[in-house]
């Protein structure tokens, strides 16, 4: 039972990274408006808020096999409480990479409810949470020193960064307009 709650701690962690990045970088894109005209911005949106809401069901899955995992030392209060003593800090940034996750998905929902410059504040929180699920995956992964790993991280990092950047740089582009 325990190799099979760390199989599915690995593999679900896995797949929550790549749906991760996937919604940010949709996300980068949907809001640069880079995102062609075949397809209606709704549909982006939709698949935007799909990809999110499926990385953090399998970040919760992850998490819960984590802890129901015996071989993996993480305790009850190290699901919830980053930087404990027996987890350390390796398993606290993806604890505060859920925090984070949870924040942005969870107010994409009622967003005309609030203030439009605070939804993007919180929902810009996701960025800092793909960094910090990058870095807790890199120091808590137990495959870092594969080949297949050390590819899969540079090019899921690098998915985050480009879609960052078209997004930075059409706001640039579009700010120099309208001067």
């Amino acid at each position: 039972m325990t190799d099979l709650m760390g199989y599915l701690s690995r593999s679900t962690g896995i797949v929550a990274t790549i749906l991760a990045v996937a919604a940010l970088a949709w996300g980068f894109f949907f809001s640069a408006r880079e995102t062609g005209t075949r397809l209606r911005p709704n549909w982006w949106l939709d698949l935007h808020n799909w990809l999110g809401g499926l990385a953090l069901i399998f970040t919760g899955v992850h998490i819960l096999a984590a802890w129901l995992d015996s071989n993996s030392g993480v305790r009850f209060i190290d699901v919830f409480v980053p930087g404990t003593a027996t987890a350390g800090w390796a398993i606290g940034w993806g604890v505060i990479a859920a925090y984070l996750f949870s924040v942005a998905v969870f107010t994409s929902w009622p967003k005309r409810w609030k203030n439009r410059r605070w939804w993007r504040v919180v929902h810009l929180g996701s960025v800092a949470g793909m960094v910090l699920a990058l870095i807790h995956t890199y120091q808590s992964g137990s495959d870092t020193g594969a080949l297949w790993f050390q590819i899969g991280f540079v090019f899921l990092a690098s998915v985050a960064t480009y879609g960052l950047g078209i997004r930075v740089f059409t706001k640039i582009a579009k700010a120099r307009e309208a001067v």
